[in-house]
């Protein structure tokens, strides 16, 4: 199969070519992100292989067709930058990475939820800067408290198991398919507004749907318990940042640690270190000492690369055969945790 690959880090060409399989497909690596712009560098192709930020809406998949392409090869789980509606309708076939490595994005929420309770990422800054002073860095136990689980998928799942087994935290949790070997194990599954407002940590691993938008906002920041720790490992767009800015100033919000933004594709994965932020939201939450973010990192373990290559090739592969491909891989609605 000739495939196009689009934003295309150096890091992606090696964990792509490290595959035995590779050599079965010709494969064009780019480093531009695909838009309509962009499209037309792909004529030719069978398929495109696109990331978390790339465009592929009505009228970049109208060019892609354009230009002979039919399949979308995503090297990723999330989809809600694909029009579903208009791929049907140009006949695409679009096919995703269900589950690379959950352990991954997992451990990293534990990481992000410790750094920001204990202070860990304020710390190692004063210590390169000769300050090893204990003021301003009181944390507080994980053990006993209450944390909240935004969706129990496979990263969910894993997070939840962290925090009961692990630390001893109480856990609720909130899905539309409660997990039975999670209820064994002490988890309780709750209502959104609920959780919200008796968490002391609450944590998301929903997908994003029209459902999830913005399911943590003013109204659920309002109801939940002041000082809240907020982390966001999943999508961007579950969280209203404008509204958790205005709770962080009054300190309804006592943290967040957040490594998605629902405005990040002209932000993450690129050196904007000797520009002018023109992103106001994001500026501002970097400018509070609560605040921890990460460029969509979660996902970048040696293990994650690699099952990523490997899923996404192996889809191209069953394509290019007239296989069928499984349930997983197929990108389609999911259901979603509703609104807080």
């Amino acid at each position: 199969m000739r495939i196009t690959m689009f934003s295309t880090k150096a890091y992606d060409r090696r964990s792509f070519e490290a595959d035995p399989t590779a050599a079965g497909h010709e494969i064009t690596y780019l480093e531009p992100r695909l838009a309509v712009e962009t499209a037309p560098l792909a004529a030719g192709a069978d398929a495109v292989c696109a990331f978390v930020n790339d465009n592929l809406s009505a009228a970049v998949l109208e060019r892609l067709a354009a230009g002979g392409t039919k399949v979308v090869l995503l090297r990723c789980a999330g989809f809600n930058n694909v029009d579903l509606a208009a791929a049907r309708r140009l006949g695409f076939t679009v096919a995703r990475v269900p589950a690379y490595s959950p352990h991954a994005v997992a451990e990293f929420t534990i990481g992000l939820m410790l750094a920001l309770i204990r202070g860990i990422h304020r710390a190692y800054q004063r210590t390169r800067d000769g300050n090893f002073a204990l003021e301003g860095l009181l944390g507080f136990d994980l053990h006993g408290k209450t944390v909240g689980v935004i969706g129990t998928g496979k990263i969910g799942a894993i997070v939840a198991r962290i925090l009961s087994a692990g630390f001893g935290c109480r856990v609720l949790a909130h899905d539309v398919h409660p997990d039975p070997a999670l209820q064994a194990i002490g988890v309780v599954y709750a209502e959104p507004r609920a959780i919200a407002a008796e968490a002391d940590i609450l944590t998301l691993h929903c997908p994003l749907t029209p459902e999830t938008h913005h399911v943590v906002r003013a109204e659920t920041l309002a109801i939940a318990r002041r000082g809240l720790i907020l982390v966001n490992t999943s999508r961007g767009g579950l969280l209203d940042a404008e509204a958790a800015i205005d709770a962080l100033k009054s300190g309804q919000l006592g943290g967040l640690a957040m490594d998605v933004y629902e405005q990040e594709a002209d932000l993450f994965f690129e050196d904007l270190s000797n520009e002018i932020l023109a992103d106001d939201v994001i500026a501002r939450l970097l400018t509070f000492p609560n605040v921890l973010v990460t460029g969509h990192q979660a996902f970048f373990t040696v293990e994650a690369l690699g099952a990523i290559a490997a899923v996404t090739l192996g889809n191209a592969a069953r394509i290019a055969a007239g296989e069928p491909l499984g349930v997983a891989q197929v990108a389609a609605p999911e259901d979603a945790p509703r609104a807080a």
